[in-house]
This record gives C-alpha cells, structure tokens and sequence, in this order.
C-alpha cells in the first residue's frame, strides 16, 4: 500500500478545503486534499455559481421591463435553453481541470478518492478502483467535506426520487410543473428561477419563507412568488408523496397534512441540510458518524489537537463565504501552530473566526432580493439585548425611484443604544444586494452612529438609507 506524508491533510476539495490548504502552503507548510468528486466543490457546480446564473435572466428582464424604452414587459418568458447554456460554461461543463490546474499552481498536491479518517493523524484514500493509498500528516487533518440535502421523514418521499439542488442546478430539461418542499433560501430561489421559466410551481412551507430572517423578508418574498403564479401554501406539511403512472415513471402526487393533494412532474426537496461525515472514519478516532462537529473558534474540534472542521461541517454557517472566512483563519493557525508561530486567537483575532457569531451575511438572490447582516430583532431579543428598530420604506428614497416607479422595498436597522452601534440590518427590494457589504463594514467595525452622520451617502442611490436611517436614530447631543 502507498503512502506518504505532509504537514497538512485536507479532506474536500471544495473552496472551503481550497482555502485551508493553501493558507497553510503560504504559511510554509505542505498539504494535500483528499477528493472524491469535483475539485471545486458543491459551490462551483451544483449550488452557488449556477443557481444564481438560473435566477439572473428573471432577475433582468423584470428590471428592464421597469425601464421605460427598453421595449421589455413582463410578459413572456426567458429564453430557457440560452439561460442552460450560460449555465453550462459557468460550470465548465463539470469538468474540473481548471480547478485542478490551480491547486498545481499553488503548491498542492491532489489524490482522487474517498478518503476516511484510519487513526490519529491518518487518512486512508480508497480509489475508484477500489486501490488504497495512506497519507499520514504531520500536524493536522482539516474536515472539509461541506453538506447534503436533508431527506425528511415523509412517506414515500425517497421512493419518489426527489430532486435535490443537485439536480434543480444541473436540469438539462425544464419540467412543466415543479413542487418544492420548503421555505428557506434553496426552497425560494429555485422557486424564483422556475417560475420565470415558465415552469408552474408549487411551494409548501411548515411555517413562512426564510423563517431566520425578520419577518417581513418572508412576507415581501412569499407576496412576489405568488404574484408570479406561484402556488404558495404556509403553515402545512407534506405527509405523503407517491409516483404516478403504472410503473412509477409519471409525475408525483404529493398528499399535505389538510388533505390536499398537487401534482407536479417533478418535487424539488430543500427542507435543511446534514453533514457529510457519515462515512470518514470519525468512529476511528471516538467522533460520532454523521453529526455536526463542534469547534473552538480556531476551527480546531473541541477534545482534539490535530483534527479541525471547517465549514458546513461545524455548522456554524452554512455559506460558501463564511467558509472561505473559516479557511482563511484555519489554514493560518495550522501553519502557525506547526511553526511555533505566535497565536492570535482573542476575538476578532487573525486565528479566529468571530464574525460567525455576530456578523454573518447573506444574500438570497430572490425577486425581490434579501440581504441580511448581523442580529435580527428576534435574535437580539434572545441575546438579551434592549435594542431600537429603524424601519424605511426603500420606495421613498430618490435612488429608488430612479429605478422603478413601482419600487417596493424596506430596510431594517437593529441598534444597540447602549453602545449607539449597529448591531443588525435586512434590506429587501429590486438589487438590493450591493447594500449588504456596507452594513457588514459598520457592524464588524462597531463603528458608533455618530460617526455615520459623517459617511455621507451619494445622489441618487439608494445608499440614502443610512441617512434615513440616522435621522429616525436622532443626531447625537
């Protein structure tokens, strides 16, 4: 049996895995990741780059058709086969050689296989053919291996064949009719981008859309699907699921807890996710197979000196970029570790990941668009935090109405009057995206509001809010 050995191991070869490693490489360490799929992982192929490829066309023509003189209504549909081929070239046709080419370039060696922890420091490869090579590390073995869709207890749901965002990203044929099963991101963007395919979709939700995000985010997405021909039901489950036709090759008929039934040609599950640790030897080393490994801030997993878990896998935040962020801290602290290199772990510190307490970001790339930062009303709440919620309406600020004369939108600020910083804020409506990063800034800057009154936004963008933002605020005495 082959073997050989680095400082670093990295199971996954995601961007998560990626990072890690090449931190580490630019630390003075050497590494290798462990893969059994695509190099680039479920963000470059199957969830991220094309979803949003997806969504874009709907995206656009709804903005055009709100410009008077681009000859654009909202009437017809994309061109579906055009969006499928765009589709195509962002995932390089899932061929990763490109991918593949980079990890060469810096520095990082790559084994195709399944990789399973076998002891301390060890990891053993199965290949496809059914060969098997170890690779022992030095240092560290960093857990990178992301999620999987979560397959909820329904009957008949796993007989049905349900797609996953697997297959939603990857379609090469639009169904005429499409049901999704839940309520958040996944469940609501596929939603989006079928529905301005002209694809007749259902959508079945246990409680409201985006259910950890302010309410009326929720409310304003689950307003423009139905307006969309959406079918939006709330507040009801699916209990049974069954294929049609005499061999089970037809549509499926999905039964809801109110006795309804809708049919559809295909379902569409995105009701959570779990992690992909189930089979990679976790047993070998007294970790349980299958469950969320806990981490230190260091991404170091809790009871270990040498294992780290670094994104989904920690379920800290299930985002490509709040990963990346884990990555970069991670990789960092493994070289400095291995290096008898100084620490930096208090917070905000170069070796930590804080801002996955306080600070993550999102975008849900829905019509209209959600962007969020940071602590909600609810979650402030439950922090024990008294804080003062700033409201505007997105529809009175000049930069809005430059782009629709129908513009809806809101944003929301969560302050926290004890430190007259920023500590939350949500901003739904048209493009609304590139507002996100700005909040991020003010809140992992804790920069106070007084402050702000100097930030002074241009005209006519929709920037203004701050402004309006202060203004509810109050100017300082």
């Amino acid at each position: 049996m082959d073997t050989a050995e680095y400082d670093l191991i990295v199971i996954g070869a995601g961007p998560v895995g990626e990072n890690v490693a090449d931190r580490a490489v630019k630390g003075g360490l050497t590494a290798v990741i462990v893969e059994s799929e695509l190099v680039g992982g479920e963000c470059s192929y199957w969830a991220c780059m094309p979803s949003k490829v997806l969504l874009r066309a709907g995206a656009a023509r709804t903005a055009a058709a709100d410009a008077p003189g681009t000859g654009v209504t909202t009437s017809g549909g994309v061109d579906v086969a055009a969006v499928l081929r765009r589709r195509d070239e962002i995932v390089h046709e899932w061929d990763d050689s490109g991918q593949v080419g980079w990890l060469q370039s810096a520095g990082i060696d790559l084994v195709r296989g399944h990789g399973r922890i076998t002891g301390e420091r060890e990891v053993t490869v199965a290949d496809a053919d059914g060969s098997e090579s170890v690779l022992r590390a030095r240092h560290a073995v960093a857990v990178c291996t992301g999620s999987a869709a979560l397959h909820p207890d329904i009957e008949g749901l796993r007989d049905a064949a349900p797609w996953t965002s697997r297959e939603a990203t990857a379609v090469q044929e639009v169904p005429a009719s499409l049901v999704v099963l839940g309520g958040g991101v996944v469940a609501c963007e596929m939603a989006t981008a079928y529905a301005s395919f002209g694809c007749r979709v259902s959508i079945i939700a246990r409680s409201r859309l985006l259910g950890g995000m302010e309410d009326f985010a929720g409310d304003a997405v689950a307003t423009a699907l139905r307006e969309a021909g959406v079918d939006v039901r709330l507040g009801t489950d699916a209990v049974r699921v069954h294929r049609l036709g005499s061999g089970g090759d037809g549509g499926v008929a999905v039964t809801l807890g109110d006795g309804d039934v809708i049919e559809a040609a295909e379902i569409l599950v995105a009701t959570g996710r779990v992690p992909r640790t189930g089979h990679i030897g976790l047993e070998s080393v007294d970790l349980e197979p299958g469950t969320w490994l806990d981490v230190d801030d260091t991404l170091r997993v809790r009871g270990t000196e040498w294992l780290y878990a670094v994104g989904d896998v920690n379920h800290r935040a299930l985002l490509t970029h709040q990963g990346k962020y884990q990555a970069r801290a991670a990789g960092d602290v493994i070289a400095a570790r291995a290096t008898g290199a100084a620490v930096d772990d208090a917070p905000w510190g170069t070796h930590v990941a804080t801002a996955d307490h306080d600070a993550v970001p999102q975008v849900t790339f829905t019509d209209p668009q959600v962007a969020s930062v940071g602590l909600t009303e609810a979650a402030a709440a439950r922090r024990g935090l008294e804080v003062r919620v700033l409201d505007i309406d997105l529809a009175g600020i000049a930069g809005a109405s430059t782009q629709s004369a129908d513009y809806r939108g809101r944003a929301r600020a969560v302050v926290d009057p004890a430190r007259d910083v920023l500590v939350g804020a949500t901003f739904v409506g048209p493009e609304i995206a590139e507002l996100l990063h700005s909040a991020t800034v003010a809140i992992v800057g804790e920069v106070p509001l007084a402050r702000l009154w100097h930030a002074v936004p241009s005209y006519p963008t929709l920037s203004e809010v701050w402004l309006r933002w202060l203004e509810a605020y109050g100017r300082p005495s």
